[in-house]
């Protein structure tokens, strides 16, 4: 297959795009959180080239993106006024949420679960390629299972050239790390997956939110996961990472006295020195999070164009979107977490 590169700015090539989309292709399109690997999300069979392309296990469900808050309707049992209130507050943006699903879903979507997550993505080019395309997109994140998330169309290319049938190139992706899933099909609340929507503006609208237990620790292969990124490892270059958590000076110190001679690091910007001899990826300064946030995937991509044996990689705290960055990089690590 002769995966095609389109533009946005490239007359013609939004309207390309939606037309293989609607024909049952998988096209790679930018979002403001990663690029996502899209099909439409009401034809089966579309979906399970999504899988395949990817290799993904079918038991990890997808979410469906929507151009306009009036398609949740269609794709639903029903819309509950806390799923309103989070939609007013963060639609469009970095935020899925998980409610029952109705029939037109497959099960190929909801990996045979009765919910499904949806999304309306703040990206214009994204909206724009679901209004050409005509029906909702299902897509998770543009990347062979298991990698580094893709946060331009240039890491689509390298993970799918000729699996899919076309990359659209937006540009590099804003926030950097996938959406904040909440999941409202239950009697409380449930953070999922943290991502561009902290817990603290979830919880600014809906009040306490509960905190998955996978966001923090691994789970086994018998759970049935609701969202993506829950249950199988994620996001990880080819050389093992080790997650170092705690006060930033003493975790450069621990990492400064524990690297071998072909260990990379992934630092906070002001520690960047003091590791001279060894390849170094700057992810932003320790009290900036959502430049970590823009900058974790590609750091951890980097690495596989190096001869790095092993990473060691500094982990802001958990607050506001340093949650979604921490729990990226503790899902790169397999949970192979320090405390200092």
């Amino acid at each position: 297959m002769n995966t095609l590169l389109l533009h946005p700015d490239t007359p013609g090539d939004i309207e390309r795009a939606g037309a293989l989309l609607a024909a049952g292709q998988v096209v790679g399109i930018p979002t403001e959180t990663v690029y996502g690997l899209g099909a439409n999300a009401l034809d089966g069979a579309a979906v399970k080239q999504i899988f395949a392309a990817k290799g993904r296990p079918a038991d990890n469900p997808l979410i469906v993106h929507i151009a306009d808050f009036s398609q949740i309707f269609d794709l639903v049992a029903a819309v509950p006024d806390a799923a309103r209130r989070l939609a007013d507050a963060y639609w469009p943006g970095p935020l899925t949420i998980i409610l029952p699903k109705a029939a037109c879903i497959p099960d190929e979507v909801s990996a045979g679960l009765e919910t499904v997550g949806i999304r309306l993505p703040s990206h214009p080019v994204a909206r724009a390629v679901i209004r050409a395309a005509g029906v909702p997109i299902a897509a998770p994140s543009a990347n062979t299972s298991g990698r580094p998330s893709t946060t331009t169309a240039a890491h689509v290319m390298e993970d799918m050239n000729g699996k899919i049938a076309a990359v659209l190139d937006g540009g590099a992706c804003q926030v950097g790390v996938e959406s904040t899933v909440v999941s409202l099909a239950g009697e409380q609340p449930r953070l999922l997956r943290p991502g561009g929507i902290s817990l603290e503006q979830l919880e600014a609208v809906l009040g306490p939110v509960a905190v998955d237990r996978a966001i923090s620790q691994p789970i086994g292969d018998d759970v049935r996961v609701s969202a993506p990124g829950m249950k199988y490892r994620h996001y990880a270059p080819h050389a093992p990472v080790t997650a170092v958590c705690g006060d930033p000076a003493k975790g450069a110190a621990y990492i400064a006295s524990h690297l071998t001679a072909q260990a990379g690091v992934i630092c906070f910007d002001e520690f960047a020195g003091q590791f001279d001899g060894h390849i170094v990826r700057t992810i932003g300064r320790a009290d900036d999070p959502a430049a970590q946030a823009h900058a974790i995937f590609d750091a951890l991509r980097a690495f596989d164009d190096t001869d790095v044996t092993a990473i060691f990689a500094q982990c802001p705290d958990d607050s506001g979107i340093g949650l979604a960055v921490a729990n990226r990089l503790k899902k790169a690590a397999g949970f192979h977490v320090i405390e200092v």
